[in-house]
């Protein structure tokens, strides 16, 4: 039997939002994930290269992966909320998975701006198994509400990161509440260019952690 892939539109706060909901490739999905994109004023939609990979890395571990673009990005309506309004969009999303796969852990994901969605939407939601931030950018002030966030954080970052600095990432991630883990792949900018078979890998390896991080 083949995976279900549905396109689907989501009656969102500011109007409808398009969407992509996705089964693993193999068997019955052990997890529900819910992918947020980048920045929507920098090109960022649900189809971005690093969005595309991270989809797929959950898939591959069991997750059904659903996609969806901001208000104001390419089929969904509204205008660009300034991070709060995504974040309701993010909300209105995550509702609908759970909808459909009420017996299923739910996890959040995001890459650059998406990460900060997710670990915003994390914060406010407890009831996430998880939550995986690719690319985080501190360059961003307002980092806050990330030290509210009490499920296990997985942060995934490229070595040479214009928008999240090595030296900035680190600081940033020492200073977290536990749980929590980070990753550093050797690439040579913020979206992992020349390394995204290593990035899928590491998604690969995140996404089969269920059990959650290991004390160290």
């Amino acid at each position: 039997m083949s995976r279900r892939i549905e396109s689907l539109f989501l009656p969102g706060a500011a109007g409808k939002l398009e969407a992509i909901l996705e089964e693993p490739e193999e068997g019955e999905p052990l997890e529900a994930a819910l992918v947020c994109h980048p920045h929507p004023q920098h090109g960022g939609t649900m189809h971005n290269k690093v969005v595309h990979r991270l989809a797929r890395g959950l898939r591959k571990t069991g997750c059904v992966v659903l996609r969806f673009n901001f208000r104001g990005v390419n089929l969904s309506e509204g205008e660009y909320g300034h991070g709060i309004g995504e974040t309701d969009d993010a909300r209105t999303a995550l509702w609908e998975l759970r909808n459909r796969y009420a017996h299923l852990p739910a996890l959040v994901a995001g890459f650059s701006f998406g990460s900060r969605v997710a670990l915003r939407l994390a914060a406010s939601d407890p009831g996430l198994s998880r939550v995986i931030a690719a690319g985080f950018p501190t360059k961003y002030p307002d980092r806050e509400f990330v030290y509210e966030v009490g499920i296990p954080k997985y942060f995934i970052q490229s070595t040479h990161d214009e928008f999240g600095p090595r030296s900035e990432l680190q600081e940033f991630f020492d200073s977290l509440p536990e749980p929590k883990e980070l990753t550093w792949v050797d690439a040579d900018d913020h979206f992992f260019r020349n390394s995204l078979d290593v990035y899928e890998r590491e998604i690969l390896r995140i996404g089969n952690a269920r059990q959650g991080i290991a004390s160290k």
